[in-house]
């Protein structure tokens, strides 16, 4: 899949916020997404987030202003705050996926406004791939349509913890309490048939700020928080997997300087667990062991490792370890899988193919595989299984047989989604073509 990249910059001080790589360490960084319909004020939202929050810089501002001005419309546009591509603001639709970085004395946070077309399903996937929380807008004029089930189901087959939906423009429904609990009653009644632990109800207006950064005085009817502290206050501490250590290695750290002559290291993210000095390893696919002689991150050495940390690890032996291995412990390890079974999200407009070679990219790792079949494939709007499906076309969801080259060192992906996700790329064009979540082993 081409990606543009153009509205991804990488965080940094430019941003106003301090988003280096100790920023990161803590759980005091929420990553998430605002996904629904089309006009449904995806956009709008987080621009009135970032404005009441006083998170945008004078430039930004008076960027977004004249931008409005020549548009000829009648108030600032606070979605061009976040649509930058040209096509976006022409239209005046959410195209690529944008990120924007804020903090509040609370917390930091990166947010990924995501497209709410349906031939932008693969977009929203992309943006929901590494969020803690996800936003589903809902129109409370349309209430609950087919795109609010088929990013609902999405986040659920992310396995995004935590759920806020935003039933926003009730200022276009004169506030009616009755609207939104209609809504409210609809999501949960679908909801209820996948996995969300978590999901809040929020009533809003974007456009005026109700319930967005302060309570709205418009809807005295509603006891719960607002939008903003929410997201400051979410619970996300125990969403990680801090279980089972695994550290897909990505390179081999050998400086070959005087001041490190003899160093050799291995670089990688922490994907789930926890590494410390002195702990027992295990090397795979090798399954060589030895102990961890030091933990080091910019030059200095630190006293343990967690996930997302990325770190040069050193080992007390000598061992034959390269791009695409994985450090665990002796007594904890992945699955060593060659027969997969996923569920696939299709991202291209050529149809997966039954018995096609394609390349797999997990974690630091890659492979060829073959599809060995298709079980089914959902109905996004029933959630029923279609298995007399014989293919996946564009933004469609099943479960698919992978038989893969080489044994992939994994786990289930409701256990660590680093470790239980890979992508499928067509290897005559390199474009990623699926993204696929790991249920287990095909038995």
């Amino acid at each position: 899949m081409t990606t543009n990249t153009a509205n991804q910059p990488e965080p940094s001080a430019a941003d106003g916020q301090d988003f280096s790589s100790d920023a990161y360490l803590g759980m005091d960084l929420l990553r998430f997404l605002t996904c629904g319909s089309v006009d449904d004020g995806k956009s709008t939202l987080i621009g009135r987030l970032l404005y009441d929050s006083k998170s945008i810089f004078e430039d930004q501002l008076e960027a977004a202003e004249s931008a409005s001005l020549s548009r000829g419309d009648e108030r600032m546009n606070l979605a061009l705050l976040t649509d930058g591509l040209r096509a976006e603001r022409e239209q005046g639709i959410t195209i690529d996926v944008a990120y924007r970085y804020f903090a509040t004395p609370k917390r930091k946070f990166i947010i990924a406004d995501c497209p709410g077309h349906v031939q932008y399903t693969r977009n929203m996937v992309t943006g929901a791939s590494t969020a803690n929380l996800a936003l589903i807008l809902i129109d409370a004029r349309h209430g609950v349509i087919e795109q609010t089930r088929r990013h609902s189901f999405i986040t659920s087959l992310l396995r995004i913890p935590h759920l806020v939906v935003c039933v926003n423009k009730m200022d276009l429904v004169d506030w009616d309490q009755a609207t939104y609990e209609k809504i409210r009653d609809d999501f949960e009644e679908f909801a209820a048939r996948f996995e969300i632990n978590d999901i809040t109800f929020i009533p809003m207006s974007a456009l005026q700020g109700d319930n967005v950064v302060t309570r709205s005085e418009n809807m005295d009817w509603y006891q719960g928080p607002s939008l903003l502290h929410h997201l400051e206050n979410v619970h996300i501490a125990g969403d990680r997997d801090m279980i089972d250590p695994r550290f897909p290695v990505q390179w081999v750290v050998r400086p070959q300087s005087d001041e490190f002559h003899d160093y050799r290291g291995y670089g990688g993210q922490v994907a789930s667990g926890v590494f410390k000095p002195g702990d027992d390893i295990m090397a795979l696919p090798s399954g060589m062991t030895s102990k961890i002689k030091s933990i080091d991150i910019g030059g200095d050495s630190i006293d343990a490792a967690s996930p997302p940390q990325s770190v040069s690890i050193q080992l007390e032996d000598d061992i034959d370890i390269s791009r695409g291995d994985m450090l665990c412990r002796p007594n904890n390890t992945p699955m060593s899988v060659q027969d997969i079974d996923a569920m696939v999200v299709w991202m291209t407009d050529q149809p997966m193919v039954i018995g096609k070679k394609y390349t797999i990219r997990h974690t630091s790792n890659e492979a060829r595989c073959i599809v060995k079949g298709l079980n089914y494939r959902i109905d996004i709007e029933t959630l029923h299984r279609d298995e007399s499906a014989e293919n996946l076309g564009l933004n469609e969801i099943g479960r698919v047989s992978i038989r893969t080259t080489k044994p992939l060192l994994c786990d289930p992906y409701r256990q660590c989604r680093a470790t239980g996700s890979f992508i499928i790329v067509d290897e005559q064009t390199n474009n990623t073509v699926g993204a696929a979540m790991i249920i287990g082993e095909t038995k």
